[in-house]
């Protein structure tokens, strides 16, 4: 393990945190939203959000790929007013990894908000709390295990991106250069014993997570 390169690894966790990190100011509030609104098209909100759970994650990338080239509308755009390139960049895998994973983060905080006892929120009103106070101060948290599951869920699956982060990021060493794709390389070169080390440590770190949230969901649900 000398000669290991751990600056994939590095990086994958890197992008899976300040992915989930980012998840919570974006999906918390569009869950709460989904939860209480009686929106006409809400039906439509959420087929849209759940999407990255049925499409090929190659289909995204293709459409992100085509949004964030320079010569794309949206990439146009960021480059002649901000001068900030997307493509084959962190920050581009970042935002597409917000997408990627924003329905296992906003299904699990809305149905933990959904199957609270609307008395709760009826009761904070009465006290004179409003609407923010009982949302950020009564409901979530009775809903910590919903919250920690969408914490796990968003971070395991923006570990386990490939064709996405490889349509988006390329493979940039120490740039865009993730796990999953390192793993493809070293099969690609024959270099099993290499492939296997990086597949063995996300397979033992994904496990670990799981496991702890399960351990700790059913010690909340017990008392």
């Amino acid at each position: 393990m000398t000669d290991f390169d751990w600056q994939p690894l590095l990086l994958t966790f890197r992008l899976a945190t300040l992915t989930t990190l980012l998840l919570l100011f974006v999906g918390i509030p569009l869950a709460g939203w989904l939860a209480f609104t009686r929106f006409r098209f809400k039906p439509v909100v959420e087929a849209i959000i759940s999407l990255p759970l049925v499409l090929p994650p190659s289909v995204l990338g293709f459409y992100f790929l085509l949004a964030f080239s320079p010569t794309g509308f949206l990439g146009k755009k960021l480059l002649s007013w901000f001068d900030l390139r997307l493509l084959f960049t962190f920050e581009g895998l970042v935002i597409a990894s917000i997408f990627y994973s924003l329905p296992f983060m906003v299904h699990s905080v809305q149905a933990g908000l959904e199957n609270l006892p609307a008395s709760l929120r009826e009761a904070s009103y009465t006290l004179g709390k409003s609407h923010r106070e009982t949302f950020f101060r009564v409901l979530l948290p009775n809903i910590k295990p919903s919250l920690l599951t969408g914490v796990v869920l968003s971070f395991a699956h923006t570990i386990g991106e490939f064709g996405l982060v490889l349509m988006i990021g390329g493979n940039l060493p120490g740039q865009t250069r993730v796990a999953s794709v390192a793993i493809y390389d070293e099969v690609e070169l024959l270099n099993y014993g290499a492939a296997n080390a990086y597949a063995l440590l996300l397979l033992v770190v994904s496990f670990a997570i799981l496991l702890s949230v399960y351990a700790i969901n059913k010690r909340w649900v017990i008392f």
